[in-house]
């Protein structure tokens, strides 16, 4: 693979990273009934699954979008019952972000259906484009955090990335140092 063109690698990477997140979501979607939020939606439920009491600020630094465009977001999740509004006792001028009940049931539910969805295709592929996608994952998590731009080492936002991937991660800060 030393011999790919990053340029075509890059494109077709995000092609069908790209295809099968829309395959997946539509496939899901005919399944789980309910309001299906926006992939923005999801990403901000996400957040704040991850870091429960999230102030909007660090949220909208987090998902790297402006302040008004995440309090937008919120106004919309909180409208349908997806996100509870919380004044900062410590400073009034400060909202607090945590999910509803029915938010963390959508997203553990939308979470498992999509894990046996593809889990039931992987298991029809052959071995070799198994230990293929396996051993991909690895670097995707170290492209995942390049792109990010923060180490392994410094994360606090409770991201992706674990184990293998922030060993190469570190490891190829080491050769760049």
């Amino acid at each position: 693979m030393s011999d790919a063109d990053p340029l075509t690698v890059a494109d077709e990477l995000m092609t069908v990273t790209t295809a099968l997140r829309r395959v997946v979501r539509r496939s899901l979607r005919a399944e789980l009934p309910g309001p299906h939020p926006r992939g923005a939606e999801i990403e901000l439920l996400r957040v704040v699954e991850q870091r429960p009491g999230i102030s909007v600020a660090a949220a909208a630094l987090q998902l790297r979008l402006a302040a008004n465009s995440v309090s937008t977001l919120v106004n919309q999740l909180a409208r349908v019952d997806m996100l509870h509004r919380e004044t900062d006792p410590d400073d009034r001028r400060v909202v607090r972000l945590r999910l509803t009940d029915a938010a963390a049931h959508r997203l553990t539910t939308w979470r498992h259906a999509r894990t046996d969805l593809v889990r039931e295709a992987f298991a029809n592929l052959s071995t070799v484009d198994q230990k293929a996608i396996a051993g991909a994952l690895r670097g995707l998590n170290a492209l995942v955090e390049d792109l990010e731009g923060s180490s392994a080492d410094d994360r606090t936002d409770g991201g992706p990335l674990h184990g293998a991937a922030a060993d190469v991660r570190r490891a190829r800060r080491g050769r760049r140092d």
